[in-house]
């Protein structure tokens, strides 16, 4: 008699997405003249794809990849200094992420929000994963 019932939960396999939503920061961005003297707001969209193949959570921050390290890495970013391109904050946002080994995929949205007055943003979508 065979039987078509569920693996059990416990070889399911775990996959988590941790997300910053909307951060806005100012940043020195921008290829031309005027955009070397100063800062400009970007919003930067991160989603990030892990597996739970590490073991359980256990309500322990070590057990996660941190939110708060990919922001303050993203802040950190920033603050190295002009960058010209939009896809070059993506690339590198992106780059931070996988030195995580539990991070398996990457999507990373970088926007100018104060360039056109009749556009809400504009930037560059990146996606990365093993």
């Amino acid at each position: 008699m065979s039987t078509n019932s569920p693996a059990p939960a416990e070889a399911a396999a775990v996959r988590r997405c941790l997300l910053i939503h909307d951060l806005v920061v100012p940043c020195a961005i921008g290829v031309h003249e005027h955009e070397h003297h100063g800062t400009q707001r970007v919003r930067i969209n991160v989603r990030v794809h892990v597996t739970g193949d590490e073991g359980p959570i256990e309500d322990s921050i070590a057990n996660v990849v941190s939110y708060e390290t990919i922001v303050d890495g993203i802040r950190a970013i920033i603050a190295g200094g002009h960058i010209n391109l939009v896809e070059t904050l993506a690339d590198r946002i992106v780059e931070l992420c996988l030195t995580n080994q539990r991070v398996r995929g990457v999507w990373v949205r970088v926007e100018k929000l104060d360039l056109y007055p009749d556009a809400a943003g504009v930037g560059v979508e990146v996606e990365r994963s093993r």
